[in-house]
């Protein structure tokens, strides 16, 4: 059960993580760093989102469980 989990976390992190390329790429991302230097909060908060979920499914395969 703990590596499906840990699967799951993976799966979603991969697509937080391409959502959040996508929104760094729109352009409403772009007018935001136009004006302030910094791409938009939602794109910086699926990045980071997508990341640490990937960390956690990776972890969690490469656990020691052997469940």
């Amino acid at each position: 059960m703990f590596k499906v989990v840990a699967l799951g976390l993976l799966a979603g992190g991969i697509l937080l993580t391409i959502f959040g390329v996508d929104a760094y790429n729109s352009s409403s991302s772009e007018i935001s760093r136009f004006f302030t230097g910094a791409p938009t909060d939602r794109a910086i908060w699926l990045l980071v989102g997508g990341i640490v979920m990937l960390v956690a499914g990776i972890a969690g395969l490469l656990s020691s469980r052997k469940n």
